[in-house]
């Protein structure tokens, strides 16, 4: 248990890798695993923010959280920080992506394409490397997760949002796709390891209601309670989550 005597048996000693650690939702993540009773290794491109970010989650109580800056848009560095995790760790139970982005338009034949590219970029080619450079680690583990999470838009799209929608729903197609890879490397026990969808509509923290204090951000899940959501996946069977969407806005 952490010393802040705040532990979850399910997360006790596991070793939880967090992509996307110094935004607002990786910091809640951070904060809110470690005080689970996980090592919490985060992972970010911008050094200071996630150094920030890991000086945080580190003042709440005795556990372990590590930051670690890595390009996940290279494979080969991203395969290196798992690999590094599990090597200095001796194991690998989780991996949650949190690197997000936005880009939108009036309407749909205002669509730029370049806002395409780069959520491409952010969306789709990290959950692609963090799945793939973790994929055997999380095999080895007797509770892996591989957790992403996405936005209700995926499902049902609007006209201004045809770049992110799509993106958002090609992560998904490809995280249920290693869900399925975890599913026939389980075999007829089922399996060990899941990989599974948290939708949210979008996301709030407190910044953005100090800055849009009238707005009433309807329906947005605020990120502490994201993070929640996050340290529950591990408490329930990798039978029961793998392959799903877990949703914690209304189905559209």
């Amino acid at each position: 248990m952490n010393g802040n005597g705040a532990g979850n048996g399910a997360l006790d000693g596991a070793v939880i890798a967090v992509a996307g650690a110094a935004g607002p939702a990786g910091r809640a993540a951070l904060l809110r695993l470690a005080a689970a009773g996980a090592t919490v290794v985060g992972a970010d491109a911008d050094a200071t923010r996630l150094a920030e970010a890991v000086d945080a989650a580190r003042s709440h109580g005795g556990a372990t959280v590590t930051g670690d800056t890595v390009d996940l848009l290279d494979l080969a560095a991203t395969r290196a920080w798992a690999d590094k995790t599990e090597k200095e760790f001796g194991r690998i139970d989780g991996l949650v992506h949190l690197v997000g982005g936005w880009r939108g338009s009036a309407s749909f034949a205002e669509t730029d394409l370049a806002d395409w590219d780069l959520l491409e970029k952010l969306l789709i080619r990290t959950v692609q490397h963090t799945s793939l450079a973790f994929h055997d680690g999380l095999l080895r583990s007797d509770r892996g997760r591989f957790l992403l999470v996405s936005a209700a838009g995926a499902t049902k799209p609007t006209a201004g949002n045809a770049a992110y929608a799509a993106a958002k729903a090609a992560a998904e197609a490809w995280t249920l796709a290693l869900g399925d890879a975890f599913r026939k490397a389980g075999g007829e026990e089922g399996p060990r390891a899941a990989a599974a969808i948290l939708v949210v509509k979008a996301l709030v923290h407190d910044a953005m209601r100090a800055e849009r204090p009238n707005a009433k951000f309807a329906g947005f899940t605020d990120v502490t309670d994201l993070a929640e959501a996050i340290t529950g996946f591990w408490d329930r069977p990798a039978r029961e989550v793998n392959g799903n969407r877990l949703w914690l806005t209304p189905e559209p």
